[in-house]
């Protein structure tokens, strides 16, 4: 290219990877998909693992594909947590394993006889879920010490796979900021969770700003790919760091769902906010690129929708995404109510049938057809916003005027719809590839081509349409709102 470069954004979602190529002129990005694969966890032994083998050779294939037009830099990004070990020799112990993995159950109950749960929180400033990789590491010194004992190097996946590229061992920012070991305030390790848990302290590596340029990929995966030199950019690690950058707002103030298998709802913050408020809704401070501090909860997403549609193919009813959307546009507005976050939502399985328990046990009408089923999800999720939306609102003491939603969810023009109305606010919808223009967005700036997130936000903007919607039917969805939470009974 004349006036900018390529780069190529590696994003690892939850059932799929792409490697996709982005395209600077200057004012604009282009995205181009070079290659999908599949990122599917397997089962062995009663544990579910990372591919990771295999999806180190799709990344290969993504990058042989990307030198035939030339590339400067490459990216990788994923979601949150997971972590792969090291022997001395630098040789990956075993697979990393999937956080849907049930090793951390009961885990909290021994984390906090340990520990203060308040003091933990107040370091940490993370929300409590046992999927965090405090958790997970902990549950290796209960039940796999040996395993423990031989790692001299713990690396996020987003590190693992860049040490793999370049041999280099350091810890993104915002993706250590998923682990829970973290001080929020300093941003760096904190010995005192570490050594009140009783964790190997030596095992953690540097923390580093997103955007480092890493190092040049190595030579012998050059030599065997047959491509030229490349650098690897330590983006945001962390998926939804990326998709923040691609947030397309102007004002200071706003909120944002970044939305696709795990919906993050939260706002963006120069400091983390750690309040007995925030410990009490559960809130979490996850690092954002620039200093900055994205205050949001976690709350099930698409997953309870993608995991449905897959219950439907096992019993041999094959939609598609928009097919369930139409299903869901003709069945009866708010039939029943669940809460996304019930623990019975969380395992994979028949998604349906727990939520016609779930709709028994509380005394609801119960989904029959599929369009029913989708559509109690779309507007629980839409109710589940709202919910924590007022907690955010409580803690930050600000009323705001919109809500961005970025992701694969923006899709979904019912639940663009069905949030606006829920949340009474206006929704702004796109991109959908929030996380690869993030990705891409960060690399950019680390090669010179564009100034500062501002700047890159401005970029992205210029790059896709976004879609508004006006909330609709107030009075309506402010009475159904008082139903989903008699219904779902929170604390």
């Amino acid at each position: 290219m004349e006036n900018g470069k390529n780069v190529l954004a590696i994003d690892l979602g939850a059932s799929s990877g792409r490697a996709i190529l982005g395209s600077f002129d200057g004012k604009r990005i282009k995205l181009e998909e070079l290659h999908r694969f599949l990122n599917e966890p397997v089962q062995l032994n009663q544990t579910l693992y990372w591919d990771v083998l295999r999806l180190m050779h799709d990344i290969k294939i993504g990058l042989q594909k990307a030198a035939q037009v030339d590339f400067h830099s490459v990216g990788i990004d994923t979601w949150g947590v997971d972590f792969g070990l090291l022997d001395e020799d630098g040789n990956l112990l075993e697979n990393p394993v999937h956080y849907r993995d049930k090793r951390t159950e009961g885990m909290f109950e021994l984390a906090f006889s340990q520990y203060d749960k308040e003091r933990f929180y107040e370091l940490s400033g993370n929300q409590f879920m046992e999927i965090n990789t405090v958790f997970q590491l902990l549950s290796l010194k209960y039940s796999r010490q040996r395993l423990l004992s031989q790692a001299k190097t713990l690396l996020l996946m987003p590190d693992l796979l860049n040490y793999f590229l370049t041999g280099v061992k350091a810890s993104e920012y915002t993706i250590a900021s998923t682990t829970q070991m973290l001080d929020a305030r300093e941003k760096i390790w904190s010995k005192e969770i570490i050594q009140s848990l009783g964790l190997p302290e030596n095992i953690l590596t540097k923390v580093i700003e997103p955007g480092t340029v890493l190092s040049p990929i190595r030579t012998e995966i050059l030599d065997e790919l047959m491509i030229k030199p490349a650098s690897v950019v330590a983006v945001a690690g962390h998926d939804t760091q990326c998709a923040m950058v691609a947030v397309p707002a102007t004002e200071e103030d706003f909120l944002f769902i970044s939305c696709g298998t795990w919906s993050l709802f939260g706002t963006e913050l120069a400091e983390p906010l750690i309040s007995e408020k925030s410990k009490k809704y559960n809130m979490t401070n996850e690092g954002g690129y620039g200093g900055k501090i994205s205050f949001l909860k976690n709350i099930i997403g698409l997953w309870l929708i993608q995991e449905s549609r897959r219950q439907w193919e096992r019993e041999g009813l094959t939609y598609s995404f928009s097919e369930l959307e139409k299903e869901a546009q003709k069945a009866t507005p708010f039939l029943a109510f669940i809460d996304p976050d019930a623990p019975e939502f969380v395992a994979p399985g028949n998604i349906p049938e727990r939520i016609r328990e779930y709709c028994k046990r509380t005394n609801q009408s119960i989904p029959k057809e599929i369009g029913e089923f989708v559509r109690c999800i779309n507007e629980s999720l839409a109710m589940k916003y709202r919910y924590v939306m007022e907690q955010i609102e409580d803690c930050t003491q600000k009323n705001y005027d919109t809500i961005y939603m970025v992701g694969g969810g923006t899709n979904s023009r019912m639940l663009c719809q069905l949030t606006a109305n829920a949340c009474n606010k206006k929704v702004v919808a796109g991109p959908t590839e929030a996380t690869v223009y993030g990705n891409v967005a960060l690399q950019l700036i680390a090669l010179g081509e564009i100034s500062d997130l501002t700047k890159a936000r401005e970029c992205i903007r210029n790059s896709e349409d976004m879609i508004c919607y006006e909330p609709q039917e107030e009075q309506k969805w402010s009475e159904a709102y008082q139903r989903f939470l008699s219904h779902c009974k929170f604390e």
